[in-house]
């Protein structure tokens, strides 16, 4: 259980991260990134499997590389439908996934210790 609180405040810091160091993403504070932490894990746990199911022929082609518009559109998705979440434009969120996503590896890592 600790594991998993410290992996959704990884990803809630992850948000607040992106929304620091790009512009034209916004997160109103802390309570906003963990319910985006909480949205997020869910979409990927749910949505983003049926697409990349559905968009496999593109992945294969561009050998994964679709899978950052892929996150790119649920980052962009998230920030129509949260209050206090703001995504200005399509590439934003692409650069705001990829960003999220590395953050998020970085603190997984550091969580298991290697």
């Amino acid at each position: 259980m600790a594991k998993l609180i410290a992996k959704l405040l990884v990803v809630a810091l992850a948000f607040l991260f992106a929304a620091w160091l790009v512009p034209g993403i916004e997160v109103a504070g802390f309570y906003t990134a963990l319910i985006l932490a909480v949205l997020w894990g869910i979409l990927n746990l749910i949505v983003r499997p049926l697409l990349v199911f559905v968009t496999l022929p593109i992945n294969l082609i561009t050998f994964g590389l679709f899978s950052l518009v892929i996150n790119g559109f649920l980052f962009w998705f998230l920030g129509t439908f949260i209050k206090g979440f703001f995504v200005e434009g399509f590439l934003t969120a692409i650069l705001g996934a990829f960003i999220v996503a590395l953050a998020m590896y970085l603190g997984n890592e550091f969580i298991r210790g290697k």
